[in-house]
């Protein structure tokens, strides 16, 4: 299963600023789940319902104020492992506007559990 694009709203950064006033982030992740069975039956039971990561994440974001990219990546992926169990997963986490004088591009980490 793949979620890509998902934009957070999330209290996270070095500065005081970003975790009092927060800023936008972006995640995108791989689950490493045997979906032979939703795709050959059409059984939606059988398979893993993205909206329930999807909400648990948001959900999670609202709450979360942290120093790190890499500190709030790995409580994403401590969610995800809430929501679908102990599969393999990879994420992306891009932190959208980093607050360095002359940069425009974007900052991220990427993590992996349980993925070889």
């Amino acid at each position: 299963m793949l979620v890509r694009g998902l934009r957070l709203w999330a209290h996270v950064g070095v500065f005081e600023h970003e975790r009092r006033d927060g800023q936008w982030f972006e995640l995108s992740y791989r689950l490493g789940a045997d979906l032979s069975a939703p795709a050959r039956d059409d059984d939606l039971a059988a398979g893993l319902n993205y909206a329930t990561g999807v909400a648990a994440l948001q959900r999670q974001a609202r709450s979360l104020c942290c120093h790190t990219l890499e500190h709030y990546a790995e409580q994403i992926l401590d969610c995800l492992e809430r929501c679908y169990g102990p599969v393999p997963i990879e994420l992306e986490l891009i932190k959208c506007a980093a607050p360095i004088p002359g940069f425009t591009g974007s900052v991220g980490v990427v993590r992996r559990r349980r993925w070889s």
